[in-house]
C-alpha cells in the first residue's frame, strides 16, 4: 500500500486565458481613454447618434471600411468629415455623381509633350480617409473602381502599382429612399465593407441641440488623435483575447444565413438566397476586438459579437425576390438567427483565492 506522499496529486486548473491580468487591463485603460477623448471631440458637432459613433471607431480601430446608410439630413457627410478633421492625416471627398468615370478615382497616364512620355496622375484615393458621398449615384464601373485599393490597399495603373497611404480608411454614404439616379452597389464591392450602419432619425432632445447649434457659428474641431496613434491603437487591437467559442458562435451565426432550414428556421428560409460571405465573421470578430477596447477591455465578451452582428451581416445578404415582396428586410432574418443560435456561456474568469 502506497503511503499518501507518494499519490499523485491533480493539477491547479489553470485560469481560462480570457481573465485578463490586472496589469494588462490597466493597458487597455490608456487606449479607452484617447478614444473617449476622440469621441468627446467629435460630439461637439455631432449630437446624438452614439450608436453610429462608436461604430465609426470601431472602424478606424479595427482597420475596416464603413458604410453608412440614411436619409437625407441625418449628419452622416458631417460626421465623417469631423472624424477625419479629429484624426491626422490627409482626407478627400469624392462626391459620386453618374458622370464619374474610374480614374476620376484611382488616376490615369497623361501623355507629356514636353518630354514625349507618359506621366501618372494619382487619383484622390491616394489619401489616409477617404469619403464616398452618396457612392450609390455613380454607375457600377466606378463604384468597382474601389474594389482593389479597399481590398488591398493598391492601385495599378498601366503596368505599374502604386501603394495607397497607411493607414487607409473609405467610410462612405448612401441614400436608401431614392431608386431614381441611383446604382445599387456590386455585391463584390459591398463585402469590402467591414461594417453597413443604418441611421435614423434623432430622438426629441437630440435634434433640439442639432436646431439650437444651428444658431451659433460652427465649432472648430481639434485634433486629438495623430495618425501615429490610431496606428498603435490598430496594433493594439490584435492582442485583444478572443475565445475560440464566441469564434464558433460567429461562424454558427454565418451559417445559420446560408442555411437557415439547419438552423430550424424554416420561417426564414424562403427569404434568403444567398447567406453572408467568409468575409462575414471574420469581420464579425475583428469588430468585436476593436468594440471591446473601446470599453477599455481586453478581451471580447458573447455580447460584442451579438451588438455588432447585424452591422456585420446586414449587406452580406442576397434577399429573394419573396423577401422584397414581402417587405421583409435583412435585419428581419437576422433577429431571427440571433435568436435560434445558442450563445455560448464562457467562464471570464474565477474568484480569487481566500
Amino acid at each position: 500500500m502506497s503511503s499518501p506522499e507518494s499519490e499523485p496529486t491533480a493539477p491547479e486548473p489553470e485560469p481560462p486565458p480570457a481573465a485578463a491580468p490586472p496589469q494588462v487591463e490597466r493597458k487597455a485603460t490608456k487606449p479607452r481613454a484617447r478614444l473617449e477623448e476622440a469621441l468627446v471631440e467629435i460630439k461637439r458637432v455631432i449630437a446624438g447618434q452614439d450608436e453610429m459613433l462608436e461604430r465609426v471607431l470601431v472602424c478606424l480601430v479595427a482597420g475596416g471600411h464603413l458604410l453608412i446608410e440614411g436619409v437625407p439630413g441625418l449628419a452622416k457627410t458631417l460626421t465623417i468629415k469631423t472624424t477625419a478633421a479629429v484624426l491626422g492625416g490627409t482626407f478627400r471627398r469624392i462626391q459620386f455623381t453618374p458622370d464619374l468615370v474610374p480614374s476620376d478615382l484611382d488616376g490615369t497616364r497623361v501623355y507629356r509633350p514636353d518630354h514625349g512620355g507618359f506621366e501618372t496622375d494619382l487619383g484622390p484615393v491616394f489619401c489616409n480617409f477617404l469619403l464616398a458621398d452618396e457612392i450609390n449615384r455613380a454607375p457600377a464601373k466606378v463604384q468597382s473602381a474601389l474594389l482593389e485599393v479597399m481590398q488591398e490597399h493598391q492601385v495599378t495603373i498601366g503596368h505599374d502599382t502604386h501603394f495607397v497611404p497607411d493607414p487607409f480608411l473609405v467610410m462612405a454614404t448612401q441614400n436608401p429612399i431614392e431608386s431614381e439616379g441611383t446604382y445599387p452597389l456590386p455585391e463584390a464591392q459591398v463585402d469590402r465593407f467591414m461594417l453597413k450602419v443604418l441611421v435614423g432619425y434623432p430622438d426629441r432632445d437630440e435634434e433640439l441641440t442639432v436646431v439650437n447649434r444651428s444658431l451659433d457659428d460652427p465649432v472648430d474641431v481639434r485634433q486629438v488623435l495623430p495618425l501615429d496613434e490610431l496606428s498603435e491603437l490598430q496594433r493594439t487591437v490584435k492582442s485583444v483575447y478572443v475565445d475560440p467559442g464566441l469564434v464558433s458562435y460567429a461562424v454558427s451565426l454565418a451559417a445559420a444565413t446560408r442555411e437557415p432550414a439547419a438552423f430550424g428556421l424554416d420561417h426564414v428560409a424562403d427569404l434568403v438566397a444567398y447567406g453572408a460571405s467568409p468575409r462575414g465573421p471574420i469581420a464579425l470578430v475583428q469588430s468585436a476586438r476593436a468594440l471591446a477596447l473601446v470599453h477599455g477591455r481586453d478581451y471580447v465578451i458573447p455580447a460584442d459579437i451579438r451588438s455588432l452582428a447585424k452591422d456585420a451581416f446586414r449587406h452580406r445578404l442576397v434577399l429573394t425576390y419573396q423577401a422584397l415582396a414581402e417587405e421583409r428586410s435583412a435585419d428581419d432574418v437576422l433577429d431571427a438567427v440571433l435568436a435560434a443560435v445558442p450563445q455560448p456561456r464562457l467562464e471570464l474568469g474565477r474568484p480569487a483565492a481566500a
